[in-house]
């Protein structure tokens, strides 16, 4: 008998099979003495449509909402049917007597395995490959090593409890709000809260009203102290910067405290996915979507770093003797010398990097033994990469010895405050590259400055005071690095307590889906980009007041997402997290009837709707910008450059075809009916456009 391997993409499928020996090709797999390996593309299977439980949910209407089926359906999709009635077939062969899950080593590649499965209606024993890198030797260790599928149950049960509470919340509140306020508005689980967050902001940066303060400096000759008194540097009255200059001219200074202290600052953590958007967002300007999509090329096509969607900062105890010959394998351009380095001697590994408690389906994103060869990158990968090795090597290499001095100078009373730094051994910092982002609050800190050899007591010349006028700040807009920090730890936005302190760990989303929510806020007009700033629309901002309170609230969805991690460990009910969604459906599409509030389009357009003659909306399609009519009932679209010709014949088809409408509706049963199909044909055209 021979095992079936179910792969999530053709590449891996195709990487799998060589290493099985599967040589013979089929149409949609490949074969060998021992195993057929084939693929899906992506998802193959998907949680039916509303109108495949009720035809009447084919016409969008609030009065038959809340869509709340007892058992939820599942069905092909269209698109690939084709690759699904392949694997359904090989999952019939009588030579098959086992199926190997090879998808993607997490939540949404289970479901994509065993929505396959249930649909396919498999009753034979299946077993799962897990695995954390696409190299050879990992995918026979993994094949070698091939745990029981059952071990995985709860993980597929928390994956069907997200895809079910997004359909159950998405569609109900999105169908709800379309027909509300007969616009193409969209809500859901995760996205409607991340896009509350940045309205938020906006919305205290509009509201901020800049104020004048004032710092004062003294000139010491060969360095500078920065005064402080008990309110801290800033001063907010400029009679009282008067009177400080006013004390403080012609009087000496003398060092009143002089403190070294040797400190040293330990390697950063490695990266999880999370941490590596950021990063890549504020060194390479990378959307988060790009971030991912290049790092699963490094993953997958050149196999040069671990498995990407993870949330581990750390390794497990039996990879420590792996290390070695992941540090062989960067050994290459300019990483060989670093590298080099740690090789000379044991690898000195801490709990700070090693951590068997802080790993749970995967480990953090480092390099693999896969040597590595710069001319096969592109520029993009070349980047990604190179933040991935720096911050491997960084890890390895002892902490960042310095002394630090801080000096306080007293003139007639007041206090000026200094601070140097001497360093000792660059340790990590050698390898790493330093970042100089702005942070919220860094101009409170002390500059750092070269002091020479000075002592306490010394009495010291004031060469001048100065001071200098500023302005208070307003709040940055998010970037996607700073987005991607609030949905990891919504926390701050949280106003319960005991509430704020249970959501540690959990957050809006995961990090395999925050680029993706963060790209349909964008898709769909809710946000927009300024260079790396991200800042919502009129249609954003209209949006987060139409939806009830507990949708937008970063509260909820933390609660569900720790739900649904809770169900992935065996801790949660599968039963309960379901219920719990369909009462939050029913409350949150009451609450949407219940609206008197009223939404006004930002984006109609000059263009006329060439069969109802209502201005049209400028919209962003998958195929471009498209004009949409906006009235819902309509339903009219087309490209945004379609030509006057084009507007003009479009006219005519569309009335011509409204009278033959009129004509068939008026010829009885039969031509109601033919009336009715050339409706729906026409409306699905509009679609379809």
């Amino acid at each position: 008998m021979k095992a079936l391997v179910l792969a999530e993409k053709p590449s891996v499928a195709r990487e799998i099979a060589r290493v099985l020996s599967c040589n013979v090709k089929g149409k949609g797999y490949l074969e060998g003495p021992r195993h057929v390996v084939t693929w899906a593309l992506g998802h193959l299977v998907t949680l039916a449509e509303p109108e495949d439980y009720d035809k009447k949910y084919k016409e969008w209407r609030l009065e038959d909402l809340p869509m709340v089926p007892d058992q939820m359906k599942l069905k092909v999709i269209r698109q690939t049917s084709h690759q699904y009635q392949v694997v359904n077939n090989l999952m019939r062969r009588q030579d098959i007597g086992e199926l190997v899950i090879a998808t993607d080593a997490g939540r949404e590649g289970e479901l994509v395995a065993r929505w396959i499965m249930k649909l396919g209606s498999w009753k034979k024993p299946f077993k799962r490959l897990w695995i954390s890198s696409q190299t050879d030797a990992a995918i026979k260790e993994g094949f070698a090593r091939l745990k029981p599928g059952a071990e995985y149950n709860n993980l597929y049960d928390a994956a069907v409890c997200r895809a079910e509470a997004d359909w159950l919340i998405g569609l109900n509140v999105t169908r709800a709000l379309t027909c509300k306020f007969n616009a193409q508005l969209t809500a859901g689980r995760v996205q409607t809260p991340t896009l509350a967050i940045i309205v938020q902001r906006e919305e205290e940066i509009r509201k901020f009203v800049p104020v004048d303060y004032w710092t004062i400096r003294a000139d010491f000759g060969d360095y500078f102290g920065d005064w402080r008194g008990k309110e801290g540097n800033r001063i907010f009255d400029y009679a009282r910067v008067e009177e400080l200059t006013g004390k403080l001219k012609g009087h000496p200074g003398r060092i009143y405290d002089l403190r070294r202290e040797n400190k040293s600052e330990p390697p950063p953590l490695a990266y999880d996915l999370t941490e590596l958007q950021r990063d890549a967002n504020r060194r390479l300007g990378f959307s988060a979507q790009k971030t991912l999509s290049v790092l699963q090329g490094l993953y997958e096509r050149h196999k040069l770093v671990s498995y990407p969607r993870t949330d581990s900062r750390y390794i497990t105890s039996d990879m420590v003797p792996t290390l070695p010959a992941r540090l062989k394998g960067i050994a290459a351009g300019p990483y060989a010398e670093a590298a080099k380095q740690l090789l000379q001697k044991p690898l000195a590994v801490t709990k700070r990097f090693v951590d068997d408690s802080r790993v749970s389906d995967h480990h953090a994103i480092i390099p693999t033994e896969q040597p590595f060869k710069p001319a096969d990158l592109d520029a993009g990968e070349k980047s990604l990469h190179d933040l991935i090795v720096r911050r491997f090597l960084a890890v390895l290499y002892p902490p960042f010895h310095y002394e630090q001095l801080t000096l306080v100078t007293v003139v007639n009373g007041e206090s000026f405050y200094s601070r140097g730094k001497v360093v000792k051994n660059q340790g990590w910092r050698a390898v790493a590259r330093s970042l100089a982002d702005r942070e919220e609050g860094k101009e409170e800190a002390l500059p750092d400055q070269t002091l020479t050899s000075l002592n306490k007591g010394e009495d010291r010349q004031v060469k001048g005071i100065k001071p200098i006028k500023a302005k208070t700040r307003p709040p940055a807009r998010y970037t996607e690095a700073t987005l991607l920090t609030a949905m990891e730890s919504p926390g701050k936005f949280i106003e319960d307590e005991d509430l704020r302190e249970t959501m540690k760990g959990s957050g809006l989303g995961t990090p395999a889906t925050r680029a993706d929510i963060i790209e349909k806020l964008l898709y769909n007009n809710y946000i927009e980009r300024g260079g790396k700033e991200l800042a919502p629309t009129s249609k954003g901002f209209q949006l987060i007041n139409l939806v009830a309170p507990e949708l937008k609230s970063p509260e909820l969805t933390a609660q569900w997402e720790q739900s649904l991690t809770n169900i992935a460990r065996g801790k949660g009910s599968r039963a309960k997290f379901i219920s719990d969604i369909k009462n939050n459906t029913m409350a949150l599409v009451r609450s949407v009837a219940a609206d008197t509030a009223v939404y006004k389009a930002d984006n109609v357009s000059k263009v006329k709707c060439p069969v109802c003659g209502k201005y049209m909306l400028l919209v962003k399609g998958k195929r471009g910008r498209m004009l949409v009519c906006q009235d819902r009932t309509c339903g009219h679209r087309q490209p945004e450059n379609e030509n006057k010709q084009g507007f003009a014949s479009s006219r005519k088809a569309s009335q011509a075809n409204q009278r033959l409408i009129a004509q068939y509706s008026d010829q009885g049963s039969i031509g109601s009916s033919l009336g009715d199909l050339l409706k729906e044909a026409l409306a699905k055209e509009g679609r379809d456009k």
